[in-house]
């Protein structure tokens, strides 16, 4: 089954978006509200995606509701939180940790 062209092209955007673009996965969900679209990207990614103040990801979605508009949708948009087990320790992360202990 084809994607749907709004899923095309918000998983264009976010990939174009991230570091890791193999991470990300769409899932669309249908229901009285509308379509329910939830992004799950690599928790090092998270910054990119919602950017300063939330600016980028306020972007994505009103770029989105255009093209939802446009074939007749009502989207909306949910960034999935990484599991605290998920989320991947940086470099920088360690330091600090070893500095406390």
């Amino acid at each position: 089954m084809e994607k749907p062209v709004y899923v095309q092209v918000l998983e264009t955007i976010i990939k174009s978006l991230v570091n890791n673009p193999d991470d990300v996965k769409i899932t669309r969900n249908l229901d009285e509200l509308g379509v329910l679209l939830k992004v799950k990207i690599n928790p090092q990614d998270m910054g990119l995606v919602i950017g300063r103040r939330g600016e980028m990801i306020k972007a994505i979605k009103i770029i989105m509701r255009a093209v939802g508009l446009k074939n007749h949708a009502r989207l909306n948009i949910k960034i999935e939180e990484p599991d605290h087990l998920m989320k991947l320790k940086t470099k920088s992360d360690k330091i600090i940790e070893d500095l406390k202990n």
